[in-house]
């Protein structure tokens, strides 16, 4: 005979069981907390996304010592895109340049230097004699090449970044952040990936001198390919790295820590967790059609729909299965269509977080149809939204 207590039991024990499913269920989509970071601040990032998954006063203006060579390559390459610059072109090293102290290339004063061995000097070597060569060539004298510095880093939403050199030796108001040197180092990698290898590269020998690459995960892990290291007595040992495993690329960022050796194991850290408990996939390619809509009063019926840059998605492991997506049409279509115009998006979802929401475009344009065309469509249109009142 079940009693009245019999039924309160099993009643507390169904609601006990429920409430332990939601909370296993909203368990299965967390990660662990990242580690600990002895720093003054870092970042670790995904490439692809932008996603921050884990970080600490990266915001914070500090001085970046030789992390400001990330900006110097950027400036001196994208010279070359333009064909302003070559590759074999030659510098001539003034005094200033030779004088510079801190890290040096080893530069002799009036030595014709060619602009590749500059790049190498700086990025493998970190010569602030070769950044101060390459500043004077590109640009005429370094405080010019740092206003060309500082017009790139708003174009690029470095909001909290100025610069007032092209070594990083410590100056009033040269500062960036955490989270700056991460775009930088984004748009480094995804606009110069043919000259992004020279970051990978262990050792570099001019005038019959090897110099070794500071930065010590390369030689520690093999999935690590840069990018820069810094040091002074203000800013402390300062490590931007990037790492690529299985398609997933991150990027981190230590300023302030306590040794060469911290800056690397700090690093290390933040990349070991970042792909222990991250993924990174790519959920729709460039300019590949994803549906087809249907067009008005034009000279075509079907129009193909996409997006005109990759769309990636960053979340925990194990959880690409849970990830829910709508595409959203506009319901009424006409012509003329332009390329890119926007006509509908694209919503990705893990359990009810939204983790992607993009716009949906014309991949082709559409003219307006012949008079016949658009009358008859028109007709039709108006039948249509009559059928939809009754």
């Amino acid at each position: 005979m079940i009693t009245s207590n019999h039924f309160i039991t099993f009643f507390i024990l169904c609601l006990h069981l429920f409430v332990n499913a939601v909370h296993a269920e909203e368990a299965d989509i967390s990660v662990p907390p990242a580690p600990a970071v002895e720093a003054s601040a870092y970042l670790l990032q995904d490439f692809h996304t932008g996603k921050v998954l884990a970080a600490n006063n990266q915001n914070v203006k500090l001085a970046p010592a030789s992390l400001t060579k990330i900006m110097t390559v950027y400036v001196v390459l994208r010279e070359i895109a333009k064909g302003h610059l070559h590759l074999d072109d030659v510098a001539t090293i003034s005094q200033k340049a030779w004088g510079t102290s801190g890290s040096r290339m080893f530069l002799e004063v009036n030595a014709q230097v060619k602009v590749e061995d500059l790049l190498k000097g700086v990025i493998i070597q970190s010569g602030n004699d070769a950044s101060v060569a390459l500043a004077e060539h590109v640009a005429g004298n370094e405080l010019t090449f740092a206003d060309m510095m500082n017009q790139h880093a708003t174009r690029l939403g470095m909001m909290n970044s100025h610069f007032n050199n092209s070594d990083g030796l410590p100056s009033p108001d040269h500062y960036t952040t955490a989270q700056d040197l991460a775009i930088l180092t984004t748009a480094l990698i995804k606009e110069f990936p043919d000259y992004y290898r020279w970051f990978s590269q262990k050792e570099f020998t001019y005038n019959n001198i090897v110099q070794h690459n500071r930065n010590k995960l390369l030689s520690r892990d093999e999935s690590v390919d840069g990018v820069k290291t810094g040091f002074t007595d203000d800013a402390g040992y300062c490590l931007v790295a990037s790492a690529l495993r299985e398609n997933m690329r991150l990027i981190s960022v230590v300023m302030g820590a306590k040794s060469a050796n911290a800056r690397a194991n700090e690093n290390q850290n933040l990349l070991n967790y970042g792909f222990r408990f991250f993924e990174s996939h790519r959920l729709y390619e460039a300019k590949k059609t994803l549906s087809d809509a249907r067009v008005w009063k034009g000279n075509e019926q079907a129009l193909a729909l996409g997006v005109f840059e990759d769309i990636y998605v960053t979340i925990p492991r194990r959880h690409y299965n849970d990830l829910k997506a709508e595409i959203n049409i506009d319901k009424k279509i006409i012509a003329p269509i332009e390329i890119g115009q926007k006509l509908g998006s694209i919503i990705v979802k893990i359990k009810n977080d939204i983790v992607v929401d993009k716009e949906l475009v014309a991949l082709t344009a559409i003219e307006q149809g012949n008079i016949a065309r658009r009358l008859y469509d028109g007709a039709m249109m108006m039948l249509e939204k009559s059928d939809a009142g009754k």
